[in-house]
């Protein structure tokens, strides 16, 4: 049986992952992070290893040729290997955001921004894949990525992930929460880390802390990225969906009215989540500015399975009709 585009790379990736991970004495993400390099860099990293190793990789790396396959190929075939070294050591931050999520936010960033550059931030970047899911959604547009992740693995994962895709991206390793250094984006994406911040000291400098003990961290993202977002830019959140019904809901009320405008709110199939708390929407703001006119009113939706094709495309048109209702009087 031949193989698909998608199981050549996932197989090249765990196979060589498997190698070094025996070699190295390291975990399979620590080795997929070094196999990643070496077919990016077309030569072996690693100085200790010996000849019948390096032999054997060599082999593998022989079989793929990366300019013969998709940047989307390429992105499921690292994922596929990410996923299987997370279900070794799975960490509750680890939760990689589901393709078919991905692939709807990009649908969503390609339909409300129109400009051909812009700058795109995913302040908790992780492995890299919903920033790789949504640029590969752009076509025909020059976009300058930037990503902030805590995780040391995860951020050269993510590192990884972008140079054998060829995305041109800019990564941070910190606390995203601490200040950013970064030019003001015109877009953000970003599956919201969701727990309490343990620095209450810095939680102070946010107009969302929590009158005592310690803030959502999800809420410091969501003013975090507004501090760091254009006039006018949109931002993406994918939000636990009781969201707004937290003890601590009116703190970021108040800051959404103050400085956001709620374009949408699109809550997702609850079959893509293990459990009914687990479940997550799509939420959509724009930032005010002078030129940001008040909506008529918000796009709220229900999205179906993603496999039910009629279904997505009567909540496309939907989507379709909203927008040109309320956004395009707003030009």
């Amino acid at each position: 049986m031949s193989m698909t585009p998608v199981e050549q790379l996932f197989t090249a990736f765990n196979t060589t992952a498997d190698i070094l991970k025996e070699e190295l004495s390291c975990t399979y993400l620590e080795a997929l992070a070094e196999t990643g390099e070496n077919i990016f860099q077309g030569t072996m990293l690693q100085n200790e290893l010996d000849e019948v190793t390096k032999k054997r990789l060599e082999k593998a790396y022989k079989e793929i040729n990366l300019d013969s396959f998709s940047k989307e190929e390429i992105r499921k075939g690292f994922q596929l290997a990410i996923l299987k070294g997370m279900k070794e050591h799975i960490q509750p931050n680890h939760q990689m955001t589901p393709d078919s999520v991905g692939m709807f936010i990009g649908y969503l960033v390609s339909k409300f921004v129109e400009k051909k550059s812009f700058r795109l931030l995913d302040p908790a970047v992780g492995t890299g894949n919903l920033l790789a899911t949504v640029l590969n959604q752009q076509t025909n547009k020059e976009i300058e990525s930037v990503g902030v992740e805590i995780d040391d693995l995860l951020i050269r994962l993510a590192f990884v992930n972008a140079n054998l895709q060829k995305h041109p991206v800019e990564f941070f390793n910190q606390d995203s929460l601490e200040p950013l250094f970064v030019d003001p984006a015109d877009v953000v994406v970003c599956d919201l880390p969701v727990g309490f911040y343990p620095n209450d000291l810095r939680a102070a400098d946010y107009e969302v802390k929590a009158a005592e003990g310690h803030t959502y961290s999800h809420h410091m993202f969501i003013e975090q990225s507004t501090r760091h977002l254009k006039e006018g830019g949109y931002m993406f959140f994918m939000i636990p969906n009781g969201l707004f019904e937290s003890e601590q809901a009116p703190m970021l009320h108040e800051f959404i009215k103050n400085h956001l405008i709620v374009q949408g709110v699109l809550q997702l199939p609850a079959s893509l989540f293990k459990t009914k708390q687990a479940a997550k929407s799509i939420l959509i703001l724009q930032k005010k500015g002078e030129d940001v006119k008040p909506l008529k009113q918000a796009l709220l939706a229900e999205l179906p399975k993603f496999s039910d094709g009629p279904a997505v495309n009567r909540v496309l048109d939907k989507i379709d009709q909203w927008y040109k209702e309320n956004k395009s009087s707003a030009k």
